[in-house]
């Protein structure tokens, strides 16, 4: 019987043992889930450490959203949250939190601090936050703040509307398209008189911005960060640099997503976060097009506010609903979306896996479809 047991036990060690080495000759590994227009991300270190940005939608969305993070959490082998970003306190950024903390442990909090823009429905869901950090670490992060995780620079370039002053390494060049940068006088979305202006007196301004470094590999996610607040990190000089990813902000909509960030930063790859009926409108997606250095467009859903003018091939769309695909862009419908043009069925992710010497390989698990950005081109 001893020798039973010991036996078992050397299996579970090797095993362990193999887990462990594969996990450290591991990429970095990046989910970019599905949340119907909302965000959420699930970043695993080579280590096996977590980051999670966003958690999805409330209300009645709130299961469907926990049951997609949830996914890609068993998809990488986590037990836990090592530390969770909600970059602000939007419903479809952090509507979902409630619901998602009483399915997996979640051992940091990180915040931009106070909630500039109060609603009843946020109200309820910010007093179950501070529940839950109170129980655990709790972070508000400043401009200039690392997230600790073995092997990568994680660096907040924004937060509580302040932005990083100091020019990252290899950056500071000019930038040549801050000269034709025209700030909005009012929200290009909702349009005059809209609830998010004036500029700096919404949730959206106060957002935390992150920049991730993985050896050679860099990459950017800015939130909900504002156009007009986009100077302040690029304008004169681009202190930000180039990056290899950027997931588009605020959803792929025109009240982010300036020439003279996108352009600027020169992505080679960018993932849309969009839903079937935000984010992809003609103008970000004519900027997005014709960024420099631009290899591909990949989306959650096709956006059918811009048509099939604007779109990228199927193959880099994870989402495809059901509908008739318009040719010319939509117009925008009223707030909230009609029930029959939200997609609640099967959803799935799009995930990068980067290497260290700045190559990664993004994956669409809808259709499996992979491509595999080299060093060097």
């Amino acid at each position: 019987m001893r020798k039973s047991i010991m036996f078992l036990f050397s299996i579970t060690f090797s095993v362990a043992s193999l887990a462990a080495q594969s996990r450290n000759a591991k990429t970095l590994e990046i989910y970019v889930i599905d949340v119907e227009g909302g965000n959420s991300q699930l970043w695993v270190s080579p280590t096996g450490e977590s980051v999670l940005i966003d958690s999805g939608n409330g209300g009645a969305a709130a299961v469907r959203d926990a049951d997609r993070i949830m996914a890609a959490v068993h998809d990488a082998g986590l037990t836990q949250i090592d530390h969770l970003i909600t970059t602000h306190y939007h419903g479809d950024h952090v509507g979902g939190l409630p619901e998602l903390a009483t399915r997996i442990p979640i051992k940091e909090f990180i915040d931009h601090g106070p909630n500039v823009q109060p609603t009843p429905q946020i109200d309820e869901v910010l007093k179950r936050y501070q529940e839950l950090y109170s129980e655990v670490k709790h972070t508000v992060a400043k401009p200039g703040d690392k997230i600790p995780i073995s092997g990568v620079d994680w660096r907040v370039m924004s937060s509580a509307t302040q932005v990083l002053k100091t020019t990252l390494p290899g950056a500071g060049a000019p930038n040549p398209y801050c000269a034709d940068f025209q700030r909005h006088d009012s929200n290009p979305v909702l349009g005059a008189g809209s609830t998010t202006n004036p500029y700096g007196h919404t949730e959206d301004e106060q957002s935390v911005a992150s920049h991730i470094t993985f050896g050679k590999f860099r990459a950017l996610y800015l939130a909900d960060f504002d156009w007009n607040q986009e100077p302040e990190l690029v304008c004169p000089n681009n202190r930000i640099g180039t990056v290899d990813l950027f997931v588009v902000s605020r959803h792929g909509q025109p009240s982010s997503n300036s020439e003279a960030l996108v352009h600027a930063i020169r992505p080679r790859v960018i993932i849309m976060n969009n839903g079937l009926l935000k984010g992809g409108q003609p103008s970000v997606m004519k900027i997005i097009h014709t960024s420099p250095r631009l290899e591909d467009l990949w989306q959650i859903h096709f956006a059918n506010l811009g048509g099939q003018e604007n779109t990228v091939p199927g193959m880099f769309i994870a989402n495809l609903e059901e509908t008739t695909i318009p040719v010319t862009p939509m117009p925008r419908p009223p707030s909230p979306v009609p029930p029959e043009l939200q997609h609640n069925g099967p959803a799935y992710w799009i995930k990068i896996s980067a290497q260290m010497d700045g190559s990664f390989t993004v994956t669409n698990s809808r259709n499996g479809f992979s491509k595999t950005y080299k060093v060097g081109t």
